[in-house]
C-alpha cells in the first residue's frame, strides 16, 4: 500500500492534466499587426502602391508631420530628475519633520559621527553618537536634506535646518 492509499501501483495523479498535452506545435498565432506588416511587405516587394500614394500623397513624413511627431515625443518622454524637482517657492508639503524623517536623520547622522565625521556642535563630554546627533538636530546643524516624493513622481527637497522639529 502506498502513502496515497492506492494499491494499483499506478503513478500518482493529482487530477490535473498536463498543461502541454493540448499544445499543438503546428498552429501559429499571428496578431493583426503582423498580418498588416506582411501585406505591406508583400505590396512593397510586388511594386504595388498604397492608396495614399496612388492618390498623389507621399507616404513619407513632411514638415508638419515631423513637428507633430516631435510634439508627441515631448509629451511621451520621461521627465529628467531636474524637471521633477519642485522649487522652494512652490512646495506644498508640511514644514514639520515627521517622526520617520527624524529617526532617519538621527540614525544617519549618528552613523556618520561614529565613523569619525566632523562634529558640528560642542561635545561637552558627550561620547554617544546618537546623543551628539540629537544635539546637532536641536541646534539645526545637521547637513542633510530630506527628499519627499509626491504621487506624480516629482519631489520636494527640505534641508534639515528648514524643518520644524517637535520633541
Amino acid at each position: 500500500m502506498s502513502d496515497f492509499g492506492d494499491d494499483d501501483g499506478e503513478a500518482y495523479n493529482d487530477g490535473f492534466e498536463n498543461a502541454y498535452d493540448d499544445y499543438d506545435e503546428d498552429v501559429a498565432d499571428f496578431s493583426a499587426n503582423e498580418d498588416e506588416n506582411a501585406v505591406d511587405e508583400e505590396a512593397r516587394v510586388n511594386g504595388v502602391k498604397s492608396e495614399s500614394a496612388a492618390n498623389g500623397v507621399d507616404d513619407d513624413l513632411d514638415g508638419a508631420n515631423i513637428v507633430a511627431v516631435n510634439q508627441q515625443n515631448q509629451i511621451l518622454r520621461k521627465k529628467t530628475q531636474r524637471e521633477l524637482a519642485i522649487p522652494k517657492e512652490k512646495r506644498t508639503t508640511t514644514p514639520y519633520m515627521t517622526k520617520y524623517e527624524r529617526a532617519r536623520i538621527l540614525g544617519t547622522r549618528a552613523l556618520q559621527i561614529s565613523m569619525n565625521a566632523p562634529v558640528l556642535v560642542d561635545l561637552e563630554g558627550e561620547t554617544d553618537p546618537l546623543q551628539i546627533a540629537m544635539k546637532e538636530l536641536a541646534q539645526k546643524k545637521i547637513p542633510l536634506i530630506v527628499r519627499r516624493y509626491l504621487p506624480d513622481g516629482s519631489y520636494e527637497d527640505w534641508g534639515s535646518d528648514e524643518l520644524i522639529v517637535e520633541n
